[in-house]
């Protein structure tokens, strides 16, 4: 068996993950592993794959490359084989990947996998080291463990989406995705790294030296984020509604507002951050009105005090005043800003199928001695690292050629 690769001295080289994930969760669950230098192999089938793939916008450049600005977003630093999991051949491809990998991340429904003969207990048969985290909508349990949704489904669901936006207004939907990437790919990246521990224990602590199956539901994650008003909920008996939530727009202290050319966000929840922007603005008289809910008095007022400014001018006032207090700025703006700049979260990485680099986000985890790199390897091409895996785990080239020509793998 072929040594794995470590191109990175990042704090996961010598981590092998296999990634059978589509779209958004997964895919930036594995991108924050790959980054910080884990082997993370993604495989897709040998029909369309990973569907961002044909997703636009696309950078001009070779055809078999990739192309589609989402795809190269979330696969950076992986690499691809293709595999046809309902071919017996396939499935015995996958299997002998999993024999040396240590983590394998999965997004089909429940009980998908099963059906094809590769399954958890199947694989972790092969591997008993093996850590499987499955990421779906509800979970491998409960009513609603086969039905289908998206980010905003859930959201819906688990009464965050409900809670957020004004009191007489419709539900607000975030543009981030909340239950995608808080409730799914970052609850994943906690739970692998439990198992990891677990299995390889720490000083003075052996491990079992066994994975285990990790149960991600998007439900859950996006559910969690409700902490707060829910424990004042269990503690009260009364259920928040929108415009109620203190931290979603349920404090006059707390919200955004309109200014003469935009909008400013003001946080200011301590005293002496409500002291500050009164002061500021030679208000005094609204101090007592730090907690006063929308649509009153004091809110109309400060509403008028707002608008009186552009957002230049209360930029300059946030400089002046530590009050909390920012101007909210479009995306554009927010990358052109110097705070992006010095934290390095846009950075260039390199695409042959974009015919050069392409910028993209960095990575939020900043460590100071192995730090992440977003630019080991361009997002591969569908199969482009078939031969070479295959090659690592034992197969000869004769019959890898064999097995791409009958359909049982996907590669040049």
């Amino acid at each position: 068996m072929g040594e794995r690769p470590c191109a990175s001295e990042g704090p996961l080289a010598g981590l092998r993950v296999l990634d059978l994930t589509r779209l958004l969760p997964g895919g930036f669950c594995t991108l924050l592993l790959a980054d910080l230098g884990a082997d993370v192999v993604k495989v897709e089938d040998t029909g369309a794959g990973d569907y961002l793939r044909w997703s636009p916008p696309f950078y001009e450049g070779p055809q078999e490359g990739a192309r589609s600005a989402h795809f190269i977003a979330l696969n950076r630093n992986k690499r691809s084989i293709r595999v046809d999991l309902r071919n017996e051949h396939g499935r015995e491809a996958l299997l002998a990947l999993v024999r040396s990998a240590d983590v394998l991340v999965e997004s089909f429904r429940p009980g998908v996998l099963e059906r094809l003969g590769v399954g958890y207990e199947r694989c972790a048969a092969e591997n008993e080291r093996l850590v499987w985290c499955s990421i779906s909508g509800y979970g491998q349990s409960g009513p609603l463990r086969e039905r289908a949704g998206h980010d905003l489904n859930y959201l819906a669901a688990g009464g965050l989406l409900a809670l957020s936006g004004e009191r007489e207004g419709p539900p607000l939907q975030c543009a981030g995705q909340i239950a995608d990437l808080g409730g799914g790919a970052l609850m994943a990246l906690v739970g692998i790294f439990a198992a990891l521990r677990e299995r390889d224990g720490a000083p003075g602590q052996p491990g079992s030296g066994r994975g285990q199956q990790v149960d991600i539901a998007m439900f859950d994650g996006a559910l969690s984020w409700l902490a707060l008003p829910a424990a004042r909920y269990f503690a009260s008996g009364v259920a928040p509604r929108r415009g109620e939530v203190e931290l979603a727009g349920g404090l006059l202290c707390y919200r955004p507002y309109r200014c003469a050319d935009g909008y400013v966000a003001l946080g200011a929840l301590e005293e002496k951050f409500w002291r500050a922007f009164c002061t500021g603005v030679e208000r005094e008289d609204l101090l007592p009105h730090q907690f006063d809910p929308p649509g009153s008095e004091a809110h109309r007022q400060l509403e008028e005090v707002f608008a009186e400014r552009t957002r230049a001018e209360w930029e300059q006032f946030a400089a002046a005043h530590d009050c909390c207090l920012e101007v909210v700025r479009e995306l554009d703006e927010a990358l052109a800003g110097e705070q992006v700049a010095a934290r390095e979260m846009v950075v260039d990485v390199p695409q042959p199928g974009a015919a050069g680099a392409v910028r993209a986000l960095g990575t939020p985890v900043k460590l100071s001695r192995t730090p992440a790199r977003a630019d080991r390897l361009p997002a591969p091409a569908p199969g482009q690292h078939t031969r070479e895996l295959l090659a690592e785990a034992g197969y000869g080239e004769t019959q890898i050629s064999r097995l791409i020509e009958e359909g049982a793998l996907g590669g040049s």
